[in-house]
């Protein structure tokens, strides 16, 4: 029996962008390359995680976005040094961290701009 997997509403294509930008972020302090590679593959995880699906296309403009806005914030703050305080122990978005409230503000902002293109 196949399982039903929602698309994406609004808010979890937020929840969605701003997991990309937060693993984005993770793996540039890690490698200090922006790795297209770990964007496929957090997109994956974090579909996977939460039962959901998206069209190849969304999933491609959400990780070119995350990309560019994780650049973006790089540039701003000049490093993330402790990315460990971007994720819970299940490696989920930690909420309560205030830097993840800016991303989340931050891509929500993002997905208003391009509503339309992405089906909002």
């Amino acid at each position: 029996m196949t399982e039903f997997n929602p698309a994406l509403v609004t808010d979890a294509r937020t929840h969605l962008l701003c997991y990309l930008v937060a693993s984005a972020l993770a793996s540039y302090a890690l490698t200090k390359s922006w790795r297209i590679d770990h964007m496929v593959e957090s997109a994956r995880i974090w579909l996977a995680r939460n039962q959901k699906s998206t069209s190849w296309l969304e999933r491609i403009m959400l990780g070119q976005l995350a990309l560019k806005l994780a650049r973006e914030q790089q540039a701003q703050t000049r490093a993330y040094a402790d990315v460990g305080t971007l994720f819970n122990s299940e490696l989920g978005l930690n909420y309560e961290s205030p830097v993840v409230g800016r991303l989340w503000q931050r891509c929500s902002e993002a997905l208003g701009r391009r509503g339309d293109f992405l089906g909002k």
